[in-house]
């Protein structure tokens, strides 16, 4: 049965100057009356970021068919978004939970009551354990963590000491690679992890986890290679603790937004009719994908080979012309504080009048640059005029939603029709 989270608070918070991009008459309404009040997005300041609702919806049921196919379970990563809007969303179309990377996103989940959570991460800190050790007081709660070293272990119980726990903390046995990020660096070393992590009374071993995508940035053999390895012995390592496992539900967890294909292949040659046994992604940019990074190495973008079904940029920045100093360079009235920049910057798509015009291709521009509140629009072949609007393609979900407290939702990428405000906690 789908979890139905505590979302009707959000309509009823009320809306003010301090919001950003939010429409002057819109201050002092809750959402719930700003949104029954029809609003359109050319009401909105400028720089905005607008989603677009029919391509999430899409994307969404793009992945639930891609996973259900190939026997996976999905628990995106919500830290992607911090949206618990759009967490409902994603357990709405057949997630099984959600996963986050701090405890401190673990307690914000909690409040909206989400009941199945898997932090991506190490929990070592006395507050955040107690607090841990006092959810778990809740049967419905599944939760389960990661360890990469007997220290960690030794730290929790250290941290648990004279504290009874209802149930012992699910851990996944994390497995890195050498030079890489967290992670047992062997296999070998990494069985002994499990090894403490059975003998244990605070924790109970509940599988492998382990996070691919650092291992590559693009779609060369050599990436690619580097992955599958990686994801071999990540099985590997699930079938040496075969002896370890207990009765309960196991984890066997990979899968970033850019390499969730080969997951899934090299998991499907270890799979077994082991009912206890969740196989699992952790895929989290999907839901909006985006114009840059995921658009170039996702293996369901559009540009890909043999995709039928796609995923979809469901984001878009707006941004308006402020500065026109020299022929061939424009300013906008956004930047890092405003659009995402670590994974590429924002690429010019259209320009209009004004937002709710018609748009118009922008043929030869770039953002060669970006300041905190100021990008560089370079032109060559195209000249725009101070105060139009310049629609731009983004690359990174991860470090969009963290930039804003609401983000519009538009019916589609045709319409002007605000059908939604989705909030994050970041």
């Amino acid at each position: 049965m789908t979890t139905s989270l505590l979302l009707d608070d959000l309509g009823s918070e009320r809306l003010s100057a301090r919001d950003k991009g939010i429409p002057a008459r819109a201050f002092g309404l809750t959402v719930r009356e700003f949104l029954d009040s029809e609003p359109r997005l050319s009401e909105f300041w400028t720089p905005i970021i607008a989603l677009d609702d029919q391509a999430m919806q899409g994307n969404l049921d793009v992945m639930r068919e891609w996973t259900v196919t190939r026997g996976l379970e999905l628990m995106p990563h919500g830290k992607t978004t911090m949206a618990p809007a759009l967490w409902q969303r994603q357990l709405d179309a057949g997630c099984t939970g959600i996963t986050l990377a701090t405890m401190g996103q673990v307690r914000t989940a909690r409040t909206f009551g989400l009941s199945s959570i898997m932090l991506a991460n190490s929990v070592v800190d006395e507050r955040s354990l107690r607090y841990l050790a006092a959810e778990l007081a809740d049967p419905a709660f599944r939760f389960v963590c990661w360890v990469d070293s007997a220290a960690t272990i030794d730290a929790m119980e250290q941290a648990l000491a004279g504290v009874t726990l209802d149930r012992p903390i699910d851990v996944c046995i994390e497995l890195g690679q050498v030079g890489g990020r967290t992670g047992a660096r062997t296999v070998d070393e990494a069985i002994a992890v499990a090894r403490r992590a059975a003998a244990s009374g605070v924790v109970r071993l509940a599988g492998v986890g382990g996070y691919e995508g650092s291992l590559g940035h693009d779609r060369s053999a050599h990436s690619v290679d580097a992955v599958r390895r990686y994801l071999e012995r990540q099985v590997e390592l699930h079938r040496a603790l075969g002896d370890l496992y207990d009765d309960g539900d196991i984890y066997v967890t990979a899968g970033g937004s850019a390499y969730f294909d080969i997951v899934a292949d090299v998991y499907a040659g270890a799979m077994t009719d082991d009912a206890r046994t969740h196989w699992t992604l952790r895929s989290g940019a999907y839901i909006t994908h985006d114009d840059g990074f995921y658009r170039g190495i996702s293996p369901l973008d559009e540009a890909g080979d043999n995709v039928a079904n796609p995923l979809r940029s469901a984001m878009r920045g707006i941004a308006r012309v402020v500065s026109h100093p020299e022929r061939g360079l424009a300013l906008i009235d956004a930047g890092k504080r405003d659009f995402p920049f670590d994974e590429g910057l924002p690429i010019p798509r259209g320009v209009a009048a004004d937002i709710g015009q018609t748009w118009r291709a922008l043929v030869g521009a770039e953002i060669s640059a970006m300041n905190d509140q100021h990008s560089y629009l370079t032109l060559t072949d195209q000249d725009v005029a101070i105060g139009d609007v310049v629609s731009l393609g983004l690359s990174h979900p991860c470090t969009a939603f963290d930039k804003w407290h609401y983000l519009p939702v538009v019916e589609s990428a045709e319409s002007d029709r605000v059908i939604d405000l989705v909030r994050t906690f970041f």
